[in-house]
């Protein structure tokens, strides 16, 4: 087992050295759901506490993320930035939004805290940046492009999506309650 340890860390993998699996690992992040002590991050990370709503606080390489016993969601931000993406759609920028409400911004991320409301569904709108989405409700989101395709997700707490940049629609809550962290990535 410590040789295959050795190995993976000598690889690069970050997963040994966290002590689990992460929950995603892209090209721009590594996302891990934890109750456990961290190490500290080899990456500037963004840390969504599951057991505060609707918070968030940014963290550098070296430091460590989250504490024993609270469900962390610790997102590492990867050294893969992307130029900006010029919004040609005529609709306005996913955030802000009504209703948003900007918990942090810096050179790497901007962070927002959002709850969708029943039966008002957001304006129609383009994402300009990867977005990495926590979870913090249950319930059912209808997403539906401008050409009027309509697709329901149902979401509960504590899942974690990665949505790519490069897309234009509204969303409306249909069923439940539905509250989250959206982390867009600069």
């Amino acid at each position: 087992m410590l040789r295959i340890a050795f190995v993976v860390l000598a690889l690069g993998v970050a997963a040994m050295s966290w002590g689990a699996e992460p929950v995603l690992d892209n090209d721009r992040v590594t996302v891990w759901d934890t109750t456990q002590p961290l190490p500290p991050a080899q990456h500037d990370f963004v840390a969504v506490s599951l057991s505060r709503k609707g918070t968030a606080y940014f963290g550098h390489s070296g430091r460590s993320p989250g504490k024993a016993g609270s469900r962390t969601v610790v997102i590492e931000l990867k050294d893969h930035t992307l130029p900006p993406l010029a919004n040609t759609t005529g609709y306005p920028l996913a955030f802000p939004r009504p209703h948003a409400k900007k918990l942090l911004e810096n050179a790497k991320v901007v962070v927002w805290d959002y709850t969708w409301r029943p039966r008002e569904p957001t304006p129609m709108h383009f994402h300009d940046k990867d977005a990495l989405v926590v979870f913090e409700a249950t319930g059912a989101l209808q997403s539906t492009t401008p050409d009027g395709k309509s697709t329901v997700n149902e979401f509960k707490f504590g899942d974690i999506r990665f949505n790519g940049r490069d897309r234009t629609h509204t969303e409306l809550l249909i069923r439940g309650i539905e509250h989250a962290v959206i982390i867009e990535l600069k």
